[in-house]
C-alpha cells in the first residue's frame, strides 16, 4: 500500500498525489509528464516509477498543467499608481522577451478581490503569477496549490510560507531620509505614513521610530498614519508646528502621501523641510525641488519576473528573499532651515504651477 492510498479521490490519482509520493513539486511532475527540460534524470526516473505504480493518467485530475499557455499573470494594487505601472511595465518587458503574454489585474488593496483574480488566472491556466499581495496572507488558493503554479511576491512579503519574495530596502531608505535631514540641522522630524494595513507603511513607520531612537533625537516621535486628506494633514502639520518644540521637517511614506503633503503645506501656509518616499512626476519642478528616497519599481518588476521565469525553466532551489537597494535623490527640499526668522514668509515646498 502506498502512503497516499488511503485518501485519493474517486477520480483517480492526481499530479499532487504523484508529487507527494515522489517527494517533488507538482511542477516537476508536470515537466516529466510533458517531457519538458529542467528535470534531473534520477528525479525523472523516480517520478515515472511513481506514475506507473499508482496509475496516474494525463487525462485525469491535474490536467490543467499538461501544456504551457505562454502566459503569466500580474496582480498589483492600483493600475493608476505610477509606481505599479512602472513595475508592471518591467514585468511585461521580461515576458515579451520570452514571447509570453501578460495578464494584469488590480486587486485595489482587497484580499477578497485578489482571491477572485487568482481563481480567474488559474482558470486561464497561466504558467506563473507575480503578486503584490493585498495583505500578508499567502496566496494559498487550493487551485494554485493543486496546479503547482509558481508564484513570486513583490513589494510586500507574506507570512507563514516559504516563497520567492522581492522587496525594497525600506529601513535603509528611511534611514537615508532621516540622516539627510539631521545633516541639515533638523532634530524634530515627523513621519506621515500611508494606511497601516499595508506592510510597507508599517515597515517604514517602524524604521522611522527605530532610527530616531538610535540617533537619540529629542522628544517623542511624531507619527501620523493614513488615510490622509489635504485638510487632515494641514491640521496635523499645524499642530506639529506649534509649541516650544515644533517639527521642522517631515518624511512621507510614499508618493501619494507626498502629493497630499504638498497641498497641505500650501493650505496651512507652513514652512517645513520635506523628504518623500518614492520619486514622482514634477518632483524636480516643485519649489524647492523635492528630495526623495527612490526605490526602483522597474528593477523590482524585472527581478520578480526573472525569478518567476527561472522557476518555469526548472529552478528548484529554496525560495529566495531579495532586498533591492534604494537611493536618496538629493534636491533642495531637505535644506529648508531648521529655524527661520520671525515673520519670514513660508518657503517650504510648493506645488508646481501648471499652464
Amino acid at each position: 500500500m502506498t502512503t497516499l492510498s488511503g485518501h485519493r479521490t474517486a477520480a483517480g490519482p492526481t499530479m499532487a498525489d504523484v508529487a507527494a509520493e515522489a517527494h517533488v513539486s507538482v511542477k516537476t511532475v508536470s515537466r516529466v509528464v510533458n517531457r519538458e527540460p529542467g528535470v534531473r534524470p534520477d528525479t525523472e526516473a523516480r517520478v515515472r516509477a511513481v506514475i506507473e505504480r499508482i496509475g496516474f493518467s494525463r487525462n485525469g485530475g491535474g490536467h490543467a498543467l499538461l501544456t504551457r499557455t505562454q502566459t503569466i499573470g500580474l496582480v498589483i494594487e492600483d493600475l493608476a499608481n505610477p509606481f505599479y505601472s512602472q513595475l508592471g511595465a518591467a514585468v511585461e518587458r521580461e515576458a515579451r522577451i520570452r514571447r509570453y503574454q501578460l495578464i494584469t489585474a488590480s486587486a485595489e488593496g482587497s484580499p477578497t478581490r485578489q482571491r477572485g483574480i487568482l481563481k480567474g488566472l488559474v482558470a486561464r491556466r497561466v504558467d506563473g503569477i507575480v503578486i503584490v499581495p493585498a495583505d500578508d496572507v499567502p496566496a494559498t488558493d487550493p487551485a494554485l496549490v493543486a496546479t503547482g503554479t509558481p508564484v513570486v511576491y513583490v513589494d510586500r512579503p507574506v507570512r507563514g510560507e516559504a516563497a520567492d519574495i522581492i522587496v525594497s530596502d525600506n529601513a535603509g531608505g528611511v534611514r537615508s531620509a532621516v540622516e539627510h535631514l539631521v545633516a541639515h540641522g533638523h532634530r524634530r522630524i515627523g513621519f506621515l505614513g500611508d494606511l497601516p494595513d499595508y506592510w510597507t507603511a508599517r515597515r517604514r513607520r517602524e524604521a522611522f521610530v527605530d532610527i530616531l531612537a538610535s540617533l537619540d533625537l529629542p522628544g517623542e516621535p511624531r507619527v501620523a498614519m493614513g488615510p490622509h486628506t489635504d485638510d487632515s494633514l494641514a491640521t496635523v502639520l499645524a499642530g506639529w508646528c506649534r509649541g516650544r518644540d515644533p517639527v521642522t521637517a517631515v518624511i512621507t511614506g510614499n508618493n501619494r502621501v507626498t502629493l497630499t503633503v504638498l497641498h497641505a503645506l500650501r493650505r496651512a501656509d507652513l514652512r517645513l523641510a520635506l523628504v518623500g518616499y518614492d520619486d514622482f512626476e514634477f518632483a524636480d519642478l516643485v519649489d524647492p525641488p523635492v528630495t526623495v528616497v527612490h526605490q526602483d519599481p522597474g528593477a523590482l518588476g524585472q527581478k520578480a519576473a526573472q525569478q518567476l521565469f527561472g522557476r518555469l525553466l526548472g529552478d528548484e532551489s529554496p525560495p529566495h528573499t531579495v532586498v533591492m537597494p534604494t537611493r536618496l535623490i538629493v534636491r533642495s527640499s531637505g535644506r529648508v532651515p531648521a529655524t527661520a526668522p520671525a515673520g519670514a514668509p513660508p518657503a517650504g515646498p510648493r506645488s508646481p504651477r501648471r499652464t
